[in-house]
């Protein structure tokens, strides 16, 4: 048998490739939309992918499901439990708790397990040619290695009300009847990892196993004293903020993401070309500096995305595509690395990068607004805004600051003053840059504190 993780950094996610290699046969689970990766794996090994399959309606990253299925003519397979709030809009094949799916020696086997979400399965895997029984299992956004997936994401991505502490309780009841019942020794392979926004303190080991978790992860003694409440309280506390962007996802996923095939060759835009093209606001520009080079100077209007790593995760604060569709520009030392961000966006389903711009240089330029920790006392601006997530402010954050955090500030705008300079803060600049990059596009004049959070507290200034 071959199971190869296949993880995002970007997202900290993770979809696997399993196959059975006596046969040639392979199984895809949680593929993500830049379905290449796969493709290169089935080529690498001699396999045909027959089969693509997900645990869930994903919240944080737009499924590769139906666009892998397209590419290899692979049967397509979803959940089918969950009741008919939580049925898919397109056409699959249902799994159901205990129904499997055989690739050769291999046998994979669905087992409900709700709680993160109502539909949720994990995946039993038996690799036939040495036991007849599981010796793996892929928990998708049930277990994680340490943690488990939160259960109030419906509540802030998909319009539910206090659905939080049912979906808390289920999560208790799938630990005690899907998980712990199991043998020690089957392996876990959990969908996401450290940095992850689908849990509150992920581990970022690729794997545990059902003996470690019952053992030592939080969650444990609970279960052992069949405490229900005092794991629905635990659970519930410190969720951290769900970007807004998850709502989106949850809707395209249910409905299925449009499948966009080969993609077109990027533009490569000259100065002149990009700078009529900007003025005339034919395109955005996405600025890949980081914070530091932005700072020194900047296209009036671009968006800051620092980097590849990070792409998809800042690029779904900054832009949203349901409300509008203006072609991107990316900011690449070639196409090599403009066809990787591209990817990297269409992951939280962003389609809309036609070009890409090696240099600045015959741009017009502007120098967007600092003020240091120590001005900020005689400064009078309109708003002092804390962009980090809600637990990091209650930790420690300037006198009088709002909290809104970076991933949630396009989609609650009304809560911004309509005039007068708003300062902002992160803890390190980083997600300050990209969020003011945000606001400055969309009109507002936004002043950032240098050196953010984390310069104000090392000069002992006061802190609540």
């Amino acid at each position: 048998m071959l199971l190869e993780r296949i993880y995002d950094e970007d997202l900290a996610q993770a979809g696997y490739f399993i196959g059975c290699q006596a046969k040639g046969e392979a199984v895809v689970v949680d593929p993500r939309r830049d379905i290449g990766v796969y493709l290169d794996l089935a080529d690498q090994h001699g396999m045909t992918i027959t089969a693509v399959t997900e645990t869930h309606i994903h919240a944080d990253y737009l499924s590769g499901t139906r666009e892998l299925a397209k590419a290899t003519g692979a049967v397509t397979y979803v959940s089918g439990e969950g009741g008919d709030d939580w049925q898919y809009g397109f056409e699959a094949e249902r799994l159901h708790d205990g129904d499997t799916l055989a690739l050769g020696n291999i046998t994979v086997q669905a087992v409900h397990t709700p709680g993160h979400t109502p539909e949720h399965l994990s995946f039993l895997v038996t690799d036939g040619a040495f036991a007849d029984a599981p010796g793996y299992m892929l928990t998708g956004d049930f277990v994680f290695a340490g943690d488990l997936g939160r259960p109030d994401l419906l509540d802030e991505a998909a319009d539910g009300v206090d659905t939080r502490f049912e979906g808390a309780k289920q999560i208790f009841r799938s630990l005690k009847r899907s998980f712990v019942t199991q043998p020690d020794h089957i392996q876990v392979f959990p969908g996401h990892g450290s940095g992850s926004a689908c849990g509150k303190a992920l581990g970022a080991l690729p794997s545990t196993s059902v003996g470690y978790e019952r053992r030592f992860a939080w969650w444990a003694g609970y279960v052992e004293r069949d405490d229900e409440q005092g794991f629905v309280d635990k659970m519930l506390d410190g969720q951290p903020d769900a970007h807004a962007y998850f709502g989106r996802m949850k809707r395209q996923n249910k409905q299925g993401p449009v499948i966009l095939g080969p993609l077109s060759p990027l533009h490569e835009y000259d100065s002149t070309e990009l700078a009529r093209a900007l003025d005339s606001d034919e395109v955005v520009l996405l600025d890949t500096r980081g914070q530091d080079e932005v700072h020194a100077g900047a296209v009036p209007g671009a968006l800051n995305i620092p980097g590849i790593g990070k792409a998809a995760s800042f690029g779904a604060w900054v832009y949203d595509p349901e409300r509008e569709g203006t072609p991107l520009v990316v900011l690449a030392e070639d196409r090599t690395v403009a066809d990787e961000i591209r990817d990297h966006l269409l992951r939280v389903g962003i389609d809309t990068v036609t070009g890409y711009v090696t240099s600045l240089r015959g741009l017009p330029m502007t120098t967007p607004e600092m003020i240091g920790a120590d001005e900020l006392d005689s400064f009078d601006p309109a708003m002092v805004l804390d962009v980090r997530n809600k637990t990091e402010h209650a930790d420690g954050h300037i006198p009088g600051s709002e909290q809104l955090s970076g991933g949630r500030l396009l989609w609650n705008l009304d809560g911004l003053p309509t005039s007068g300079p708003i300062v902002t803060y992160c803890q390190s600049g980083v997600r300050n840059a990209v969020a003011a990059s945000a606001l400055r596009r969309a009109g507002y004049r936004v002043v950032e504190l240098e050196g953010s959070y984390a310069a104000w507290a090392e000069r002992n200034l006061e802190t609540v």
